[in-house]
Formats: structure tokens, sequence, C-alpha cells
């Protein structure tokens, strides 16, 4: 990423035909669809998870964080091989290990191999910026564009597609059938990659910056473990400050070898740039916001009765919740290319956010049915997809064709951080609002949630009306 305009000393695109690309593009999607459901197949085993290895629940939720860890590490890793020559190898041998990663899942061995299955599996989450750089190189401008945004999408609505189905077979099948769900359509889009996926254009860098891979990845886990982990914070507060010490230093290093480097593992002088820092900014708040919200509706649909509020929702029909979310926010990623030709982007973003702070308006001031939980998830649901399927474009604009799948691989590193803090942060304020004894939270403490995530959407919009506005005096001076 230089900063300067696509078109200027990047590879030129290399269209297929027409009757290549039609097999293409539902093949990008499949396997972005795969790895994001994959990645989150942990969220709805929890509790089947705990019950059939016989551990507690934090040491099951760590189904779901390792998977997040390996991703956010992987990716940016992943980015950098996209953009070398070996992306199709790089590709295959990705989907080798989570295909491995799955089989160690359905396996029956102890649950330390199933948590290395998890972590193999969260590898494949760093897909998405590769599937990118495909489309980018391979399909007319026009056309890459819209499959760029659909992918986007597809990567924050596979959770959504893969939770009711999990939830379903872990019900009736167990743990195991569950996780073979994952083995099979894991197998299956690695056979559709090696089918389908073409190769890199030539004339590309494929070094990879190991010193700043190893400390990027350091940091992240560090980052990510203590957002994850909100009872070190209340139990061992001087341990964890000092580990968020450690891991602002260790970015600051991190910094430091890419701005040295001459193949850096992501380009920070470009990250500089204002429309990709703002966007980036953006991309961070918002997650946390989103996040946020999607926790607190599927939390509150699960709060058995007895607590006072609540639906007491089995886990399967706790998933039927994110239907909505995943509906609309497909619809959104289908419109959002559209509309791009008549609003820019960062005016989309801006628009999305507000979209999502109405969500979380109408879970504050309404949630005594389910119906206007359902309501509110799709309200979120578009406000997400519509975001998502703008974010590529504000990037992209200033990014050189060669570097898709780098510049969207920091910007997916910058979400998963954005989307941990917003579960931790929503932990914490219901944690704040639980009363000595109580095993529930106060109905009150989903309303200060509440507001506090419109106040995140709040500084994302505002971010996004900086960007447009920066944009509209750049294109008018």
């Amino acid at each position: 990423m230089t900063g300067q305009p696509p078109g200027e000393g990047a590879a030129k695109a290399l269209p297929v035909a027409r009757s290549e690309a039609r097999p293409l593009v539902p093949a990008l999607m499949f396997i972005a669809l795969v790895v994001a459901a994959v990645g989150s197949l942990g969220t709805p085993l929890i509790t089947s998870v705990a019950t059939s290895f016989h551990v507690s629940l934090g040491s099951a939720q760590w189904t779901l964080t390792v998977a997040l860890l390996s991703g956010a590490v992987a990716t940016p890793v992943l980015g950098r091989l996209g953009a070398g020559p070996h992306r199709r190898a790089a590709i295959l041998a990705t989907l080798v290990v989570v295909v491995a990663g799955s089989a160690l899942t359905v396996l029956p061995l102890p649950f330390a191999w199933l948590l290395a299955g998890r972590a193999a599996q969260g590898v494949g989450l760093g897909l998405t910026a590769l599937m990118m750089g495909v489309a980018r190189d391979h399909l007319p401008e026009e056309r890459g564009a819209a499959v760029i945004a659909l992918l986007s999408v597809v990567s924050v609505i596979g959770a959504g597609v893969g939770y009711p189905l999990a939830a379903l077979l872990a019900e009736f099948g167990g743990v195991r059938a569950a996780y073979g769900l994952g083995l099979a359509v894991t197998a299956a889009a690695l056979l559709t990659a090696w089918r389908s996926v073409p190769e890199a254009p030539e004339g590309r860098s494929a070094h990879v910056d190991v010193a700043g891979a190893v400390v990027l990845a350091a940091a992240l886990l560090l980052v990510l473990l203590l957002a994850g982990e909100r009872s070190l914070w209340i139990r061992h507060f001087a341990v964890a400050a000092g580990l968020a010490v450690v891991a602002v230093v260790l970015l600051c290093v991190w910094t430091v070898i890419e701005l040295r480097g001459k193949t850096p593992l992501v380009g920070v002088r470009a990250v500089r740039h204002p429309a990709v820092a703002g966007a980036n900014l953006a991309m961070f708040v918002g997650g946390i916001g989103m996040y946020l919200l999607l926790t607190l509706i599927t939390r509150y649909a699960q709060t058995p009765h007895g607590a006072g509020y609540g639906f007491g929702l089995t886990t399967f029909v706790a998933g039927l919740v994110l239907v909505p979310f995943s509906v609309l926010g497909f619809v959104a990623g289908k419109l959002t290319p559209r509309l791009r030709t008549r609003i820019p982007g960062p005016l989309l973003l801006a628009g999305s956010a507000v979209v999502v702070g109405g969500g979380f308006a109408l879970f504050a001031a309404a949630r005594s049915d389910l119906a206007e939980l359902f309501t509110a998830m799709g309200v979120l649901g578009f406000g997400v997809g519509g975001f998502s399927a703008a974010m590529p474009g504000v990037i992209l604009a200033v990014t050189p064709r060669s570097e898709t799948s780098s510049a969207m691989s920091f910007n997916y590193v910058v979400r998963s951080v954005g989307y941990s803090l917003g579960s931790a942060i929503g932990g914490l304020i219901l944690a704040a609002g639980t009363g000595p004894g109580r095993l529930f939270p106060d109905d009150s403490a989903y309303t200060t949630a509440a507001l506090a995530g419109i106040g995140a959407m709040a500084i994302t919009t505002l971010t996004s009306l900086v960007l447009a506005r920066r944009r509209s005096s750049e294109t008018n001076p």
C-alpha cells in the first residue's frame, strides 16, 4: 500500500473469461461463508462442550476464543502471502490446515485436542482478504467491486448462518455431530478452491516479514486475551495492567519494524493515509458497537424468565434470532454497491452506523416482546451489512491492486480487536449491573450497555462524516 491510485504502479487486472467468472464468484462466496461460519462454530456449543468434556464454562469458552486468536494472528501473514505470487498455494494450504483441525474436533480425543482443532479452524478466518484479492485481480472492475463488498458482508453474517444449524445438531446429535458439519463444509471448501481459484498475477513479491509477523502475533495475542478474559481484570488487575503495557510496547516495536523494513507485513505508511486511517478507526469503534449489540440481544434472549426479564430460549431457538441479522445483512450487502455509484463510500459508512445506532435505540426502548428482539436484530444486520459492504471501497480506493489482500487483512485485524472489545465491554457492564449473590444482571444493565453502544456508533458516524468531508474537499478543491 503506497497511497497512490490503484492504477499507478500496480499490476493490471487479469479478468477471466465471462464463462470462467461465473463459477469463480460463487466459489469465492462459498469459501468465505464456510471459514466465517466454522470460525464462529464454538459460540452455540460452549455449554455442550462443557457438559461433554466435563470442563468449566470458562474452559469451554476457549473453543471460541482460541479460534478468534489464531484467526487474528494468521490474517496479516496470509494477507502478505496473498499479495505475492503464491496466493493459490497459500489458500489451499490454509484450507488443508482448517480441514485437519475440523477432523480433530470430530475425533474422540481429549479436550486439549479439541482446542488444537479449533485453533486450526480459526486460521481460515484470514482467507477472506485473499478472496478479495482474487476478485480484484480476476474480475472486471465493476463486478469485482460488488463481489468484494459481498465478501465483506458474508464474512460477518456467516456466524448467523452456522449458529442455528450447529445448535440444532448439538441438541439432537451431540457436540461431535455439530463439529462434523464443520468437517463436511470445510472439505467442500477445499475442493472448491482447488477447482476454481486461479493463480495470482506474476511479478509480485513473495517475501514475508517474519520478525514483524512474530511481534504482531504476540501483541495481538495479548490484546485479544485481555479483551476476552474479563476475570483477569477483576481478580488480578496488576497482572492485567502489566500485560496491557507489554502489548502497547510490542505494537510500538512492530510499528518501528514495519517502517524500517523494505517489504513490511503491513504498509504502515499507507495505513497513515487519512482515508485508510479514518476507515480503520471507524471499523475499530464501529466493531465495538456492532458486536456489543449482537451479544446483548443473544444473551437477553436466553436469560430465563426467573430473572424478571428475558425469554429463556434454547440455544437453537436463540440462534434463530440471528436469521433476520443474516438475511437483512445480505440484502444491505447487495444494495450498497449500487448506492456507491451515487453516494460516496464514507457517507454510506456514516449512514450504516446510524442504522446500527437505531438498533441500539430499539433494544434500549423496547425488548419486552420477542418480535422486538427480531426487529432490533434485523436493523442491526442491515446496518452491519451496509457498513461491511462500504468499507472495502473506502480503503481500496487508495490502495494498489497488488496490495488488496494485505490492506484488507489489516482492516480485519482491526475489526477482530473491535469485536473482542465489544464483547468484553458488554460483559463488564452486565457484570457491574449484577447484584451480590445474583446470577443474572438487572434489566437496567442492558439499557446502560445499549446507551454505551449508541455512543460508540455516534463516534463511528462522526469519523465517517469527517472522511466524507475530506474526500469532498480533495475532489472539489
